[in-house]
């Protein structure tokens, strides 16, 4: 391990390929997760009402009781069912050599797949060049790790899951019991205001229109960077969420891609907005300051 460690420290280009590859396999990973969370969550919320409500469910559909987890079934085809076998499933690479399509069936695989691949392997390496090599390296790769899954879960189903959420909130906190990024009081006040002022800005919004303008999942992934940058930096991370949120939405409906007075997920913009507080945070308020003052 030590002379790992020596390895990483000395070779930059070992280091970075070290990263991109790992974070590859984790985008290959995080596609597993978009897809089948929801779905595991879905399942879950199912047998519960049933324990409520067994006399009303009596036919319970094949695809509840089908047992689901991030590792079993296997992965197959969503058109034909045919089993991908562990050379199909290398990311990106095997998307390209299959040219986008099921060696099966010959119908067409989302590109999506390999994006979330591609663009984890390189938003990595940005976290890698960034804090260098260092445990913050690690604790900042599993927060953007966690950050591409929920961001791509919030877009597909409007759901930003606590146990997603709440894990990588405590980690902040832990990074910080030792002034990590910021001082552990910073920390902990980020977290309650980033929580709480949301949660008073959905309140007065619910009061003003009888209509609930945001999720309490918002709330908890405002915490969340709270507790990884602190209080001080919340002014400009939910200034750069709103700005990019209400730029797309305004697109969307320009477009007429997206209907008037449907919901539009806060999640994505907050977690981009977050990231890139979390990496040039302090630069960006800094420059802001100075061209209003």
């Amino acid at each position: 391990m030590t002379e790992f460690i020596y390895l990483l420290e000395n070779n930059s280009l070992f280091f970075y390929g070290f990263v991109f590859i790992l974070s590859l396999m984790i985008g290959s990973f995080l596609n597993v997760v978009i897809y089948r969370f929801p779905k595991m969550m879905e399942q879950g919320w199912y047998l519960e009402c049933r324990e409520f409500l067994a006399d009303e469910l009596k036919d319970v559909p094949a695809k509840i009781t089908a047992p689901l987890t991030l590792s079993t079934p296997d992965s197959t085809c969503p058109h034909c069912q045919h089993k991908i076998r562990f050379y199909e499933n290398i990311p990106v690479l095997s998307w390209l050599a299959l040219k986008g399509k099921c060696s099966q069936c010959k119908k067409s695989i989302s590109a999506r797949y390999p994006l979330v691949e591609i663009s984890t392997a390189l938003i990595s390496l940005l976290v890698a060049q960034h804090f260098g090599v260092t445990s913050l390296t690690c604790y900042a790769l599993l927060l953007t790790w966690g950050l591409v899954a929920l961001t791509m879960i919030d877009f597909d189903h409007m759901l930003l899951p606590d146990q997603i959420v709440l894990p990588l909130l405590w980690l902040g906190l832990f990074v910080n019991l030792n002034n990590g990024i910021v001082p552990l009081e910073d920390a902990v006040i980020g977290a309650i205001a980033g929580y709480g002022s949301l949660y008073i800005v959905f309140w007065l919004f619910k009061l003003a229109t009888g209509k609930e303008g945001m999720g309490f999942g918002d709330f908890k992934l405002f915490a969340l960077f709270g507790a990884w940058v602190g209080w001080q930096l919340l002014p400009l991370l939910i200034l750069m969420a709103s700005v990019v949120g209400a730029f797309i939405g305004i697109s969307l409906m320009v477009f007429k891609s997206h209907q008037k007075g449907q919901a539009i997920p806060f999640g994505p913009y907050l977690a981009i907005a977050g990231w890139i507080t979390l990496l040039w945070g302090e630069q960006i308020w800094s420059w802001y300051l100075q061209q209003i003052l």
